[in-house]
């Protein structure tokens, strides 16, 4: 509505018009009418008839393959819609529908290739399925009251210790459901040995009934070395042996060797028995909650030659199968749970009033706070006032159930099958680690069906990593993934893009590549276009891998380095080999971009360690206009897809509050084991460059106050400055904020980037979440943000008491940070469904707490605009420090070059 009461009309340009003609065309016109529009201008032209064109063609969005077509008005359009936000004008092509029919005739014919191909090499036949005896019917596992207990012994082929070194070996182990302990830890005795150690009639008992262990129940394990305390450190070999320290008693320190965990019940819902062996993980996580790691995976460390083996055996409790109770019989307890909660709702009614504002207080906390006893009795207890005054307290009333008593999980389950649907922002914290349980993992799976494709894509990188959680490969969340990702090709090209990238880990490596079997399978069509993605990849890094080696062997002088190594690259990509395989592919980084051929002479290679490969394509949907990707191979890009995808959803968040703060969120996709793409922004410049190339000095060129702004009047006149100038108040904001909340450090000149058109925007996001660089220890970075005087110089349009806009843009920033505020416990959600992605500055709830702390969740917003303020006025006030790195930052860039 708002767009329409700004345009009533737009310019549209079309391509295929020989005279670059564009058409005014109003907001609530057709596709088809615009077609028809389009047609007798061109016809008027041309003399031809009108009868012989009609129906034959489709709108096109010129630079990539989406259509636009049907009879809804053109404002309903997402592209149509964000030209308009960006003041853009709209570049549409008319494409003849015998094109479309072709690619549609092509993708056919691909999956007739395949269903009528003649495999040489039948699969082999499965081994027969072992039948389970019939003679009596299985256990449940409600009837068995007996204590668990579990028999061990272990051996290892190398373990971190030597016998001098280690007086024994002990185990300890934990039932956990999610990160909650069951009971307390079962501890072996001391076991002396070498290699292999064993406890004989060394049984470890848990004070918990086989009947009350919920389904998911994970038993985890740790092995470490129990070492004197006044022995002296250096004699160890182990080089990381202080960093997991634990004194657990007056004289003896305990050092981790080893980890491992394993599901009680198999994928059958049978509880285990007999002998199972299970080869550890050397690899401790930050932070260890007596020494076992419940969050850790269930797979078992596939490279055994080099693995702590843990042998343990299951006791049989019963002559026959011991079965959790399936879903009907658990139907039995919901009808005395049922009359429970109409019990408690009697007497809750009538002394709730005084105990609601406590209640409403705890369900307004951010997802990572933690519940003491009391709160958790206190929601317990009001869980039908939770029902239906805080559905969306859900997680927490599940943090409050007491999963060991098998009584109250099927109350929760009764609760469960009355509980009102909860948004797919809400339900996505219901797949966090904490709540492992089927049913309610099934509930925030069908909660998340409500979503737009368009809003799947944005948490596309978390649902892929929260199948770490899931203990078994058919579940709720895998269906669902595939399910959508067969009914949109973008979803699924993402979809296969995040599985394959961790393909490599040993931990998730057998169930990502089932998924990726499972999709692949299921769109024939789509497996060529991400063959030929695959092999262009490999034949980047070949060329990367070129371009490295003959800059170590030319150490001469740098410039002959530099001709040599470029000259090889450009002799590799023309290459018959390389420019077919680099031809004619659908972009990783977006599918519905074309690139055609590679431009060979803009190519080149960036001097950075990693040599990062600069790749100019040109557009196959739009002549003449080229784009580029950056190749690297060595680096991480999962800490920058993140950051990215976060900096897009505040734009998201920000436009549906009406605030548009031009944010550039560009492309960056990992592709594999420390290789990926990062998207080329056109027309944009560096800081530091557009420093250096107004100032003959280096080290005076941080302190041009003139260089941005002269920079900008340079690229715009009359008008078009004055929109330059708002763009880039508007994305100065944006990024403020955003580099603020997220505690995104490195911030130096050659990191943050200008477009010709006024876009100010941040790149390379290697420190997030406070993690700012220092030297000597002493923090580089000791402002909040980066608001340096020439940022404030333009917004201020060159004029120093230009007072009026910069009161616009504080009042930009303010209330886009109010808006992130609303969304606080959403950001912490998606951070913490990334623990276990291995990002290395995010590895614990601990790194959480920044993002906690920069939205000042848990004061009133009065409070949290105050402590914004005085952010703000710190960085106005401490931007010299900054002018100072930025000017060290050029200076050593002067010398390089």
């Amino acid at each position: 509505k708002a767009l329409c009461s700004s345009f009533s009309c737009l310019t549209l340009l079309f391509p295929f018009l020989q005279d670059s003609a564009s058409l005014k065309v109003s907001l609530s016109c057709t596709p088809n009418e615009l077609m028809e529009q389009a047609l007798k201008k061109w016809l008027t032209t041309h003399g031809s008839e009108d009868a012989v064109w009609r129906g034959q063609y489709i709108l096109r969005v010129s630079q990539c393959l989406e259509f636009l077509g049907g009879d809804h008005p053109l404002i309903q359009y997402k592209y149509i819609r964000s030209c308009l936000q960006a003041k853009d004008t709209p570049h549409l092509t008319l494409v003849h529908t015998s094109a479309v029919k072709t690619m549609f005739d092509k993708e056919i014919s691909a999956i007739g290739a395949v269903v009528s191909r003649k495999s040489s090499n039948p699969p082999l036949p499965l081994p027969p399925k072992r039948r389970a005896p019939t003679v009596s019917p299985n256990i449940m596992h409600d009837s068995v009251n007996n204590i668990i207990s579990i028999f061990m012994s272990v051996s290892a082929n190398r373990l971190m210790f030597s016998r001098t070194e280690t007086e024994g070996v002990q185990v300890r182990a934990g039932l956990f459901h999610g990160t909650e302990l069951l009971c307390k830890p079962a501890v072996s005795n001391e076991s002396s040995g070498r290699s292999e150690h064993t406890w004989k009639d060394n049984t470890l008992e848990f004070e918990i009934s086989v009947c009350d262990l919920p389904r998911m129940t994970r038993l985890c394990f740790a092995i470490y070395a129990v070492m004197d305390k006044v022995k002296k450190q250096k004699s160890t070999k182990n080089p990381h042996i202080n960093k997991y320290q634990t004194i657990r008693k007056a004289g003896k320190v305990h050092y981790p060797i080893a980890w491992v965990n394993t599901m009680v019940f198999d994928y059958k819902g049978q509880l285990k028995t007999g002998d199972i062996i299970l080869h550890c993980w050397s690899s401790f996580p930050d932070e260890l909650e007596e020494m076992l790691n419940p969050i850790g995976t269930i797979q078992t460390n596939p490279y055994t030659e080099n693995a702590t083996a843990l042998h343990i055996h299951f006791p049989e409790y019963s002559s026959h199968p011991i079965v959790f109770p399936p879903f009907d019989k658990v139907t039995q307890y919901w009808k005395k749970a049922a009359e429970m909660v109409s019990a408690d709702c009697v007497s809750i009614g009538r002394g709730v009033k005084k105990f609601y504002m406590e209640l409403k207080e705890i369900m307004e906390r951010d997802p990572v706070s933690q519940l003491c006893e009391n709160e958790k009795d206190l929601i317990w207890t009001l869980r039908q006032d939770c029902r239906e005054t805080f559905p969306q307290s859900l997680p927490k009333l599940l943090l409050s159930v007491k999963w060991s008593k098998h009584e109250d999980m099927a109350q929760l389950q009764a609760l469960l099958q009355i509980w009102p649907k909860l948004s797919p922002r809400d339900a996505l914290e219901l797949l966090d680690f904490n709540y492992p349980d089927q049913y309610v993992r099934e509930y925030a799976v069908g909660c998340l069906k409500d979503m737009s494709d368009e809003e799947l894509s944005q948490y596309l990188l978390q649902l892929v990593q929260v199948l770490r959680y899931e203990p078994y490969y058919d579940c709720a969340l895998t269906h669902f993934l595939l399910e959508r990702a067969q009914r949109n090709r973008q979803i699924g090209h993402f979809l296969f893009w995040h599985l394959r990238s961790e393909i490599h880990m040993p931990a998730v490596s057998v169930q990502f590549a089932l998924i990726l079997e499972a999709y692949c399978r299921s769109n024939i069509p789509h497996i060529e276009v991400l063959k030929k993605q695959v092999e262009a990849l490999s034949k980047l890094k070949s060329v990367n891998e070129l371009i490295k080696l003959g800059t170590i062997k030319n150490t001469r002088s740098k410039t002959k380095e530099a001709m040599l190594t470029k000259e090889a690259m450009m002799t590799c990509l023309r290459q018959s080999g390389y420019s077919e395989t680099l031809s004619d592919l659908h972009s990783p980084l977006n599918p519905s971009v074309l690139l055609s051929d590679i431009n060979v002479e803009k190519c080149r290679y960036m001097d950075s360690k990693m040599k990062p490969l600069w790749i100019v394509y040109n557009n196959k949907l739009l002549s003449g206009d080229t784009l580029g990707i950056i190749f690297k191979n060595g680096d991480d890009l999962r800490q920058d897809m993140l950051t990215l995808q976060i900096l897009r959803l505040m734009d998201l968040l920000w436009k549906e509050a009406n605030l548009d703060l031009r944010i550039v969120p560009y492309g960056c996709l990992a592709t594999g084991d420390r290789t990926g793409l990062i998207e080329v922004v056109s027309s944009a410049e560096t800081i530091a460059n557009i420093q250096l190339t107004s100032s003959n000095v280096a080290a005076a060129a941080a302190f041009n106050k003139d260089a941005l702004l002269n920079w900008l009047k340079e690229r715009n006149s009359g008008d078009a400055l004055d929109r330059a100038i708002e763009e880039f108040t508007l994305s100065c904001a944006g990024y403020c904020v955003a580099t603020y909340v997220l505690g995104i450090g490195d911030r130096h000149s050659d990191n943050i980037m200008v477009r010709s058109t006024g876009q100010l925007f941040h790149i390379d996001f290697g420190h997030i979440l406070g993690n700012f660089k220092s030297k000597f220890g002493i923090k580089r970075e000791r402002v909040p943000f980066i608001l340096t005087h020439d940022f404030i110089h333009v917004i201020q349009q060159g004029k120093t008491g230009n007072t009026e806009k910069f009161g616009s843009f504080r009042q930009y920033c303010e209330e886009a940070y109010l808006i992130l505020r609303k969304n606080g416990n959403l950001f912490i959600t998606l951070f913490a469904l990334m623990l276990t992605a291995g990002l290395p500055e995010l590895t614990s709830v601990k790194d959480i707490q920044y993002l906690k702390d920069s939205l000042a969740l848990g004061k009133t917003d009065e409070e949290a605009l105050k402590q914004f303020r005085q952010k703000f006025d710190e960085a106005l006030r401490e931007s010299w420090t900054t002018k100072v790195n930025w000017m060290a930052h050029n200076v050593a860039k002067d010398n390089r070059s």
